[in-house]
């Protein structure tokens, strides 16, 4: 046997060798190959369980029952420095203002608004003291709390930045807080005595008649979701008269266009005619383009400010966390503000901090089979994860849950199939011809949008902190 010496040559090596090289016998194999691989495909849960509608005309209406504006909005602010001011527009959001629309008034009472900063565990009001005030929350959390039938206390809800409470004083009432506040973060809030708002009401009319109306009838009969009541009469006896009654309607329903997301795909002829084999290379080109354009798809219907799921949340279903991280209570009262959940939407950074705090307490979410993957559940209802959903600078994402389909009133994915020159369902490729380079160009185009039929089919957890171990 003939040893080849280590400290020879690339060249004196393949002299003393005996039989045929590795290296040489590859150019008479045919070696084996994978399609073109590409790291940017997700699983893309939410195109795949979403309802898919047909948008024939390109638009979408959602038709709904007339609803009073309430204002039940959220507050914006500007800072210069640590000095922290209401924007005097968006006192309107409050609803004693809601159709006020004296603007040198507004500046008047965002002038009087005085700011307080509060430690975590500070007693902001206390319940059974007097209201005669409005709060502003600035920044930060508070925490509501509540007296029980047996004077227990129970939490009621978590309010933060831009959010408010105590805005019944505008109506002029003597009343009493029926809940404790207290400071969960570091908080800002701008505190507007009911003192200062009196002492504008004498040099500003229209202000006085604006509150005095609102007191008088704050709002036309609705029921608890805000829509404009229907008349029954229930529980009689004989023949009294009947209440007389119709189903208003919305008089400007909001309409769904549909979204495009395009691309131009450029092929050399040269490439296209004599590199085709084993492979052919437009249509693996077109492949992941295609994969692109529906995580392009995906991104936007998770995060586009006109249509997208997290912006299009009505502000009553946007609560946040008890304490920052995702915890099973939170999940909870996430889940308790829809009937028929079909799944969450969720970061897999945020899954895993879920799972963490559940754990903390003893506690293991379930599992089930989704499309032959196994996903973790909780309450019986899947947890899907979403890369799409964007974690902020400061470690904060945000926890999606939807009821799906027109026949719920749920979320609805809206498209059109059957355009020109498909390839996959709305989705088309459409040859633009050959430039003088011998380039071949392809558009390649796919239409989507998505709709909420009604305000809570979908809800989001927001300022989800995923990084406290």
């Amino acid at each position: 046997m003939t040893v080849t010496d280590p400290g020879l040559s690339a060249e004196e090596a393949e002299q003393q060798r005996q039989s045929l090289s590795t290296r040489a016998a590859r150019n008479l194999a045919s070696t084996t190959k994978s399609v073109p691989q590409m790291q940017g495909i997700s699983p893309r849960w939410l195109l795949r369980k979403l309802p898919w509608v047909q948008t024939q005309a390109g638009t979408y209406r959602v038709n709904r029952r007339l609803t009073y504006a309430v204002g039940d909005g959220r507050v914006t602010f500007t800072s210069t420095g640590a000095d922290i001011r209401v924007i005097p527009q968006e006192l309107r959001e409050l609803p004693g203002l809601r159709d006020f629309d004296d603007e040198s008034v507004l500046a008047a009472l965002a002038d009087r608004f005085e700011q307080h900063e509060y430690q975590p565990g500070d007693i902001i009001v206390e319940v059974g003291r007097p209201a005669d005030e409005i709060y502003l929350i600035a920044h930060g959390k508070v925490s509501r709390v509540g007296r029980g039938e047996y004077g227990d206390e129970h939490k009621l809800d978590t309010l933060a930045n831009g959010e408010y409470f105590g805005a019944e004083v505008l109506a002029g009432q003597e009343i009493q807080w029926e809940f404790t506040a207290k400071a969960v973060t570091p908080v800002i809030v701008l505190r507007l005595p009911l003192r200062a708002v009196r002492q504008l009401n004498g040099h500003a009319e229209a202000l006085r008649t604006h509150l005095e109306n609102f007191a008088r009838g704050r709002s036309k009969p609705q029921n608890k979701h805000g829509e404009a009541a229907i008349d029954i009469a229930s529980g009689h006896e004989g023949e009294p008269d009947l209440p007389a009654t119709f189903v208003d309607y919305e008089l400007h329903p909001r309409e769904y266009e549909l979204s495009v997301a395009q691309t131009v795909l450029r092929v050399h002829t040269r490439v296209s005619d004599l590199y085709n084999h084993p492979m052919n290379q437009t249509e693996q080109q077109l492949r992941l383009t295609v994969e692109a354009l529906r995580e392009r798809q995906e991104f936007e219907m998770v995060n586009n400010k006109e249509f997208g799921l997290l912006h299009n949340a009505d502000l009553k279903q946007r609560i946040h966390t008890r304490s920052g991280p995702p915890t099973p209570d939170d999940m909870d009262d996430l889940l308790s503000r829809r009937r028929k959940t079909a799944f969450f939407l969720a970061h897999p950074r945020t899954i895993a901090a879920f799972g963490r705090e559940a754990s903390k307490r003893g506690l293991y979410p379930g599992t089930a089979l989704v499309d032959d993957t196994h996903v973790s559940t909780w309450r019986g209802v899947p947890i899907l994860p979403c890369d799409k959903i964007p974690i902020t600078e400061h470690g904060t994402s945000s926890i999606i849950a939807m009821r799906v389909g027109e026949d719920d009133n749920g979320v609805i994915g809206l498209h059109q199939t059957g355009i020109p020159d498909e390839f996959q369902p709305s989705l088309n490729v459409r040859f633009m011809g050959i430039d003088e380079k011998g380039i071949i160009s392809y558009l390649v185009s796919a239409y989507y949008s998505v709709a909420v039929l009604v305000p809570d089919a979908l809800g989001v957890l927001e300022h989800v902190e995923i990084g406290r171990y």
